[in-house]
């Protein structure tokens, strides 16, 4: 065994690597498949993908980010290491649409500006950076369909963690996909959304 973690990325400009044909899973490709259409469609969608480790949650990840196309496509991956600093989940997520941010409302821009270490300041109140995010996804959705992939969710700063959560629970028409993976058992961060 390798003592490294191997992780893929796929984003905007990134040319996504082969991966072999997926094989079964098929009741779960095909809700995927849904998801992604709905989205497509105009409506937004949240999926917790929740599973002991070695399932195939990070497969389904891939799965739906080479389903997407002409959607931007957002991956991140909790690092177990980074649990204890905060906001370094949303860093992950938020640094590569950062050119979006001055259409954000004055207070929703600075705290996140403040919150991702591009500004200085006092510690942005979290529901103003929540929602500055809420914001930030849905300017990025406004040119084309947006699917964040969260893998090893259970690995999230807290901060972060909270902050997909309260995003996940108001997202309605904004062409947004958020599909996070954890695993089992875990401390149940993303309680309450659709599984």
């Amino acid at each position: 065994m390798f003592p490294y973690r191997l992780t893929w990325s796929y984003g905007v400009g990134m040319a996504a690597l082969p991966m072999p044909a997926f094989r079964g899973r098929t009741r779960e490709r095909l809700a995927l498949d849904r998801l992604l259409a709905r989205v497509r469609g105009g409506e937004s969608a949240v999926l917790v993908l929740r599973g002991d480790a070695g399932i195939g949650k990070t497969a389904l990840l891939h799965y739906l980010a080479r389903q997407a196309a002409g959607y931007r496509v957002a991956r991140i991956a909790g690092v177990e290491s980074e649990m204890e600093l905060p906001f370094a989940g949303l860093h992950q997520l938020c640094a590569p649409m950062l050119d979006h941010i001055d259409a954000l409302p004055g207070p929703q821009r600075d705290a996140l500006r403040v919150t991702l270490g591009l500004a200085a300041g006092n510690t942005p109140d979290r529901f103003l950076v929540s929602l500055a995010t809420l914001s930030l996804l849905s300017e990025v959705a406004n040119e084309r369909p947006l699917l964040c992939l969260v893998d090893d969710a259970q690995w999230l700063d807290l901060a972060t963690a909270e902050v997909l959560a309260f995003v996940a629970r108001r997202l309605l028409a904004e062409s947004i996909a958020l599909v996070l993976a954890i695993r089992e058992p875990a401390e149940d961060r993303l309680r309450g959304l659709p599984r």
